[in-house]
């Protein structure tokens, strides 16, 4: 489903879009196409042709690595203000998606095709946005290298508790794809956490006891 996008809406996300010169919003005003997808839509997966740009008015997608056996590892968000780094290496380097983009709530994205993202790259203001976009995340990506290779499940899932506030709405599956696991392993661990006072288990809620304790346990260098 498309539909035309208020240019005042997508500037006001991506105000870069605002330094473009009158062709360059012309050609967003042509070329772009705003397509809305429900909850749980695969916008892209591993082996598929990129077919364009998308900029995240609303919803957001969540970015995964999946493995042979199903599992998947979590690589990143990409929410309303943000683009899809691993869309714009396919782009730039024609290759086909080495990862997997799924919606996580009803998204509204606009989509700019490839021939219109190529035209676009001739505008510095553009271009440096792109390349700022690779500098954040691979940032990011190094940090959740670090902590895969370097910090234990159990300091992962005490971290990602500690942020989510005093009283985590979440079931176990959800926590494990997020920490790229499984839901036998986190909810073991979970067990323990609450067998040391750390955490209550409730029905998809778990409440925070001793934040400092889960703290000490994030942070113990091991």
């Amino acid at each position: 489903m498309s539909q035309p996008t208020p240019e005042s809406d997508l500037v006001g996300l991506y105000p870069v879009l605002g330094n473009l010169p009158p062709e360059a919003h012309a050609l967003l005003a042509k070329s772009g196409q705003r397509i809305r997808l429900p909850a749980g839509t695969a916008v892209f997966d591993e082996r598929q042709h990129c077919q364009g740009f998308p900029f995240v008015l609303r919803g957001g997608i969540r970015v995964v690595k999946a493995a042979a056996n199903g599992r998947e590892l979590p690589l990143y968000r990409v929410t309303p203000g943000e683009t899809c780094v691993i869309t714009s290496s396919c782009l730039l380097g024609h290759t086909d998606y080495n990862a997997r983009g799924v919606t996580e709530d009803e998204t509204d994205l606009l989509l700019l095709p490839r021939d219109a993202f190529d035209a676009l790259l001739a505008f510095a203001p553009f271009r440096a946005f792109v390349f700022q976009l690779f500098s954040e995340r691979i940032a990011d990506l190094m940090q959740l290298i670090e902590e895969v290779a370097f910090r234990k499940l159990d300091q992962r899932l005490a971290a990602l508790l500690l942020g989510r506030g005093r009283r985590v709405h979440a079931t176990h599956q959800q926590l494990a794809d997020e920490l790229g696991s499984v839901r036998e392993i986190v909810s073991r661990l979970l067990k323990g956490f609450a067998a040391q006072g750390y955490v209550a288990l409730g029905r998809e809620q778990i409440d925070i006891l001793d934040p400092a304790g889960l703290r000490r346990l994030a942070d113990d260098p091991r």
